[in-house]
């Protein structure tokens, strides 16, 4: 070959070298190009080949009373969806969407009409409803699984617990102040195509950093239950305004009931004005009246100015103050210290004020909590006020020695009685008792505070003896008495404000009245307060009622003993009947002994005790709003046959509540899902 053509052929496999390599730069370029430079521009190319992505409400966490009764849950629901710009018919999707759903055509065809990639049909519906949309098979709907949040119990605890909105939000209560514990980790749902382009959904969940937590109350729900149902039936009793009911451990500070009037139902929240929604307990500020004298006794004794025998002139219920005359309601002469408490004497309780001084006994209010919040693990409480000493009238420092002229909240006030009930120390109120993170099993708990101790326990032991005779036949409520306990406990009227004359209404009033049980050993402290009742509006003969049905009911569900002294049952009602007796043989709680057949023996015992206290007080109990679980317990332990019907919460009972028990041998329950 010559050398001219050996040349050519180099040039040849040169040149293709070169179309080579420019070839494979063009390509590193390229890929470089790709990979690099515009790598977050294609990602963005890639992403709009999804639909949408939209953000799912997070699952929450249970909240619990403290024997583990649910009282807000979350429960799964089917939410429709709908790809406006993937549905060709709108007309006909939105008559066949509006038939089964039960929303109006035009309402839907709007939403489908419009420019929006997606869109909500409609938000938690029923499962059975989610499985007729799925079974239509409608091009661009979907369904997809949701949460909503449950209250099984409706109305009980709905001020405390609070609600959460539709997005499972917190906004109320419980629900709002715990929203970051409760609340799950967020999902999002993805809307994509596949490879034929055909649509579909996944949810992934978004990291929270940490697991779902439940609630633990202290709430007991059986408390909370007969507390609201006294508490209602008294305002209805009364056509008053509304009223509250605490129920307090004094000796840890764990609110057991927390019952507001007018109710709402947390499920359906909307349906209720704004204001319904307030737990009144800790929002409202009210004059105390004729309650805070208890802790003016309690000043007294423990300033040691005077013991319970001193005596003070009442001036025959007419006292001036500079310009000013105060009255009592029952003219009075000359009263010993404890009769002005348990008589409820405003003029004695000037006089014994007086020797305290307007300042000192202020600073003992403020021990007590009042004018500040009690730091309870709520939000929207109030502190009340009272009124600095600079700024108080002669009749203002009058006044207070009786319960005008300061405001307080109810957990302030049930809470300074709970300082004279376990012995002078002031407690922190609370009503989470513990928080448990499900993905760790890792409990978080809450445990009793004393905030300061504010009296000996010999001032609070004297002042509680004292109180007692408050709810003896001499006092002004011996309508909260409960049978086989000691009571103690102080009565409040005081006046509203009218808005527009600023001066005290004559016609509008707050009755009140606050007390502890047992005496010896106190297990509760119950306030009671009834706003604005209609006619008699004293708080021994409006809320003490209340007291006593909440406070017996209470004692009982709690097994606590009642005295065996000479104020107990056995010594205190008729003796129990032959004929009792032997209904009581009849069904198996008592055998028939030699020992029992001597009444003297019968009455020691505390199974007869008992029972015959239920014979004699009342009655069968009101069922209504148990579990099937519960009412099962609740009468069998009464030694009655019980016939359940239909399934969810008791709704109806045969016989009614209050029926004798000798005259019941069967109770018939109808019960119906809660909602």
């Amino acid at each position: 070959m010559k050398v001219k053509d050996k040349k050519w052929i180099r040039f040849r496999i040169y040149v293709v070298a070169a179309f080579f390599l420019l070839g494979f730069a063009t390509i590193l370029a390229r890929a470089y190009q790709l990979q690099v430079l515009e790598s977050d521009h294609l990602k963005a190319i890639a992403r709009a080949g999804y639909i949408g992505k939209t953000k799912l409400p997070p699952k929450r966490g249970t909240i619990y009373d403290r024997e583990g009764h649910e009282l807000a849950l979350s429960v799964e629901v089917g939410s429709i969806y709908a790809h406006p710009k993937r549905i060709k018919e709108k007309a006909r999707t939105a008559r066949v969407l509006s038939r089964v759903l039960g929303e109006r055509r035009e309402k839907i065809l709007r939403l489908l009409k419009s420019e929006r990639s997606f869109c909500w049909i409609k938000r938690r519906i029923s499962p059975d409803v989610a499985k007729e949309v799925i079974v239509l098979d409608l091009a661009g709907v979907g369904v997809i699984t949701e949460t909503r949040r449950y209250y099984p119990g409706r109305e009980i605890a709905g001020h405390l617990i609070g609600f959460a909105g539709i997005d499972n939000q917190g906004l109320e209560g419980l629900e709002k102040k715990y929203d970051r514990h409760l609340r799950g980790p967020q999902y999002n749902l993805i809307h994509m195509r596949d490879a034929l382009g055909r649509p579909f959904a996944i949810s992934r969940p978004i990291p929270s950093g940490h697991g779902m937590r439940d609630l633990i109350l202290t709430i007991d729900k059986d408390i909370q239950y007969k507390a609201q149902q006294a508490l209602k039936s008294a305002v209805k009793k009364t056509k008053a305004k509304g009223g509250h009911c605490l129920v307090v451990d004094p000796m840890t500070g764990e609110i057991l009931a927390m019952a507001t009037v007018p109710e709402f139902n947390p499920n359906i929240f909307s349906e209720y004005r704004p204001d319904q929604w307030r737990n009144r307990t800790i929002t409202d500020c009210f004059e105390p009246g004729s309650t805070i004298k208890a802790f003016l006794l309690a000043a007294r004794l423990e300033e040691s100015v005077v013991s319970p025998g001193t005596k003070f002139d009442c001036e025959q219920g007419r006292f001036r103050i500079g310009s000013n005359v105060v009255h009592d309601t029952h003219k009075h002469d000359v009263l010993s210290v404890s009769d002005i408490v348990v008589r409820s004497s405003n003029i004695g309780a000037i006089k014994i004020g007086q020797r305290l001084g307007y300042k000192r006994f202020t600073d003992y209010l403020k021990k007590l909590g009042f004018g500040s919040k009690t730091g309870i693990d709520l939000l929207g409480e109030r502190k009340g006020f009272i009124r600095p000493v600079q700024d108080a009238r002669a009749i203002d420092q009058a006044t207070i020695f009786f319960g005008q002229g300061m405001t307080t909240t109810s957990l302030q006030l049930a809470m300074a009685m709970a300082a004279i009930a376990n012995g002078g120390k002031l407690m922190r109120p609370y009503v989470v008792k513990s928080i448990v993170d499900r993905s760790t099993g890792k409990v978080e708990e809450r445990h009793p505070k004393v905030v300061r101790r504010v009296f000996s326990q010999k001032t609070a032991k004297e002042t509680a003896g004292i109180l007692e005779g408050v709810t003896g036949q001499e006092g002004t409520a011996p309508r909260a008495a409960i049978r086989g306990f000691r009571v103690a406990g102080k009565t409040g009227t005081s006046q509203k404000v009218d808005p527009k004359t600023k001066r005290y209404s004559r016609t509008k009033y707050v009755a009140a009245f606050v007390g502890f049980v047992p005496l010896e050993q106190p297990r509760l402290v119950i306030l009671v307060v009834i706003d604005e009742p209609k006619g008699i509006a004293y708080g021994g003969v409006v809320a003490a009622p209340v007291f006593k049905q909440v406070g017996s009911w209470a004692l009982n569900h709690l097994r606590v003993n009642p005295n065996k002294g000479p104020s107990s049952v056995a010594h205190a009602l008729p003796p129990i009947s032959d004929k009792s007796v032997a209904l009581l043989r009849g069904k198996g709680v008592v055998r028939s002994t030699e020992a029992e057949r001597d009444p003297k023996r019968r009455a020691a015992s505390h199974e007869v005790d008992r029972i015959a206290q239920e014979l004699r007080e009342g009655s069968l109990p009101d069922f209504r709003g148990l579990g099937m679980r519960e009412v099962l317990k609740r009468g069998r332990a009464l030694g009655l046959k019980v016939h359940l019907e239909g399934t969810g919460l008791a709704v109806k009972q045969e016989p009614g509540a209050g029926t004798p028990l000798q005259e019941v041998a069967a109770v018939r329950i109808s019960f119906r899902p809660p909602g």
